[in-house]
């Protein structure tokens, strides 16, 4: 079992999510309740990772964070070294963002704007109302947005082998320790990290689905 690989997918996992939830929240809030007529515009870019190849992606992050751009000589000049491991977060949030952003923005979408209104008329702020009204309204929307950016991140191979490459320790995640071991034949050592991805993916979706199961009642219909 290639640990290394499991602990350092763990932590790009947990990242991810997390500056998912930093960044993804405004994200979906605004989708939510602008009226801009144009919103379907930026709501086609928050989805284009949904249909991008991820080595389009990669491929675009790698030229922005390289050594040639602007950004990676900047980073260079402030570290001394290359961040690879920066440039995996970066790509990884780009690719888990529809995710994240897109059952928040659902959830937020569905709280009714009466108490929304009747916060703002009892003074409280947009910022307060969000905090204290609409987030508890949509908390499992926003779970869901983290778990799925979550499982995304550990089983993302395309955009991490294009702007990390294979390097032990610093890029090499599970997704690529199971490729390397199918090129290598080592099936039985592929079967055996596929299988506990597998579980995991499994366990950690299912555990969210339990949490925000909707129980119907059909009440009989009266005359």
């Amino acid at each position: 079992m290639d640990w290394s690989a499991i602990f350092l997918t763990l932590r790009l996992a947990s990242v991810v999510c997390i500056t998912e939830l930093i960044i993804g929240t405004p994200i979906a809030a605004w989708l939510s309740f602008t009226r801009w007529r144009w919103k379907f515009f930026a709501e086609s870019i928050v989805a284009l990772p949904l249909v991008l190849p991820p080595t389009v992606l990669g491929f675009y992050v790698l030229v922005a964070l390289g050594s040639n751009s602007p950004i990676g000589r900047f980073c260079e000049s402030l570290t001394g070294h290359r961040l690879p491991f920066q440039g995996l977060v970066v790509a990884s949030v780009i690719a888990s963002m529809p995710f994240a952003v897109q059952p928040m923005a659902a959830a937020f979408s569905q709280v009714d704007r009466n108490l929304i209104n009747a916060s703002s008329i009892l003074g409280a702020s947009r910022f307060r109302t969000f905090v204290r009204v609409v987030v508890p309204l949509s908390i499992n929307g926003v779970v869901t947005g983290f778990v799925l950016s979550f499982a995304h991140t550990l089983g993302e191979f395309g955009v991490v082998l294009m702007v990390g490459g294979n390097i032990p320790g610093v890029t090499r995640t599970v997704a690529i320790a199971i490729y390397d071991h199918v090129q290598s034949f080592d099936y039985v050592g592929a079967n055996r990290m596929a299988m506990l991805l597998m579980a995991f993916s499994f366990v950690t979706l299912s555990i969210t689905y339990f949490f925000n199961r909707r129980i119907w009642t059909v009440s009989p219909i009266q005359r």
